[in-house]
């Protein structure tokens, strides 16, 4: 039997990879305009990172990560999120003894073990930024208007900011105490899930998608509830940053997000008409990460977008490139001489970041044609015997169906020409 790619993977071919390389351009573009550099991260870490960074509450260290031992008998994690290892780099680099903040953003494979569906793989590709360094709420507000201006740009419909405080250690812990009172008495109709988190993170309780926890839980105390006046007051300030940049929100009491290190700001950017998975960016602030996996005290805030569900997201609504590359010119070359003669155009055309092809099939004038035609390519160059006596080129404007005869020796500074005139 065929070897087949494991579930929950995809290939990403021609024809779609280009839909991924535009979506990567544009989260490039607005990331220098707001002043966020790329940094890229091992693709696996210490177990340990995830367990104390993450959290051990989590269902992603719970159920979903792929962990293994290596030859070194040391406990291997393929990286199931991007803002713990972000972190591990921020402490073992020492950035936090350079200018602060320090703003970053990354693009990459994360890996957790769920059951595939719609929007949801094994291997899936995540697009983040972290800001490390800053507590003031303009940081929050400018992190959720970069995504906010990122999908508005992308043409997105539908969108709709939810936004919540869950609080700091205080509140939390005034919050915890009133939730266990409220839930107490029907803890033992909670899903078995949430029988565990009733102990260790009863806050995850609110974030259970089970119908019948949603029931139990309508009318419980909500972080909100029980906000400290500086926790508060950072709420307050964002929602006034927010409505001034025009991000159109909404203040979710019940949204805690499913990651333990979140203080204060949580949010998620929902998008109409991509089913179930309606979701595609979730974030919040996390003041106390760095210090947990071994640096000093220092804020920070970020969000993860799914890519897979962007792209759903773009051709639910209409909007996204269907194109192919284009070839400018593809040289049509017949026989051994006509090839090495153009073959050097093609080279030279390249080397000026023009893009050219030549058949490599040694196919004949009808179907090399026609894969210039497939490949929506702008000219064809054909050179045969014939053409290579008399030391001109066909030139056929596949677009207008026209042609012209080009001298050989001018075919080259001609095709420069048109490019720059194109692009």
């Amino acid at each position: 039997m065929a070897i087949q790619r494991p579930k929950g993977t995809q290939d990403l071919l021609p024809g779609v990879v280009e839909k991924w390389q535009d979506l990567e351009q544009h989260i490039r573009k607005i990331c220098r305009e707001y002043g966020y550099e790329e940094i890229r991260t091992p693709i696996f870490e210490a177990t340990e990172l995830f367990q104390r960074g993450v959290g051990e509450t989590t269902d992603i260290v719970n159920k979903e990560m792929y962990s293994f031992l290596d030859k070194g008998d040391r406990s291997i994690t393929l990286r199931p999120e991007g803002t713990a290892s972000v972190c591990r780099a921020y402490v073992e680099n020492k950035l936090y003894g350079g200018p602060q903040p320090v703003k970053l953003y990354y693009m990459g494979p994360m890996f957790r073990y769920e059951r595939p569906q719609a929007g949801r793989f094994r291997q899936f590709h995540q697009f983040g930024v972290e800001v490390l360094g800053a507590d003031k709420p303009i940081v929050d507000a400018e992190v959720i208007t970069l995504v906010w201006d990122l999908y508005t740009r992308l043409g997105l419909k539908g969108l709709e900011v939810h936004v919540n405080s869950v609080g700091c250690p205080t509140c939390r812990a005034e919050h915890r105490t009133k939730l266990q009172k409220f839930l107490a008495p029907r803890r033992e109709q909670l899903c078995k899930d949430c029988q565990d988190r009733f102990e260790r993170n009863p806050m995850r309780i609110l974030d259970c998608k089970n119908a019948t926890c949603q029931e139990i839980t309508q009318g419980a105390p909500t972080t909100l509830d029980t906000l400290c006046p500086e926790c508060s007051e950072h709420f307050r300030e964002l929602r006034e940053l927010l409505t001034a940049a025009g991000v159109r929100y909404k203040v979710d009491p019940r949204l805690v997000r499913g990651l333990d290190y979140y203080r204060k700001t949580a949010f998620e950017v929902l998008v109409e008409d991509i089913g179930a998975q309606s979701a595609i960016c979730g974030g919040g602030r996390y003041d106390g990460l760095v210090q947990e996996v071994g640096g000093p005290q220092t804020p920070g805030i970020g969000f993860a977008m799914g890519v897979e569900r962007v792209l759903a997201a773009l051709q639910a609504s209409g909007q996204g490139s269907d194109r192919r590359p284009k070839e400018f010119v593809m040289f049509i070359a017949l026989g051994e001489a006509a090839q090495k003669e153009a073959f050097s155009i093609v080279s030279a055309l390249r080397s000026k970041g023009i893009p050219a092809s030549i058949d490599l099939l040694g196919r004949s004038l009808k179907s090399q044609l026609k894969s210039a035609d497939k490949a929506q390519a702008r000219f064809a160059a054909i050179l045969g015997e014939d053409e290579l006596s008399r030391q001109v080129v066909i030139l056929r404007d596949l677009a207008l169906g026209e042609q012209i005869e080009v001298p050989l020796d001018e075919v080259k500074e001609d095709l420069i020409h048109k490019w720059e005139e194109e692009v």
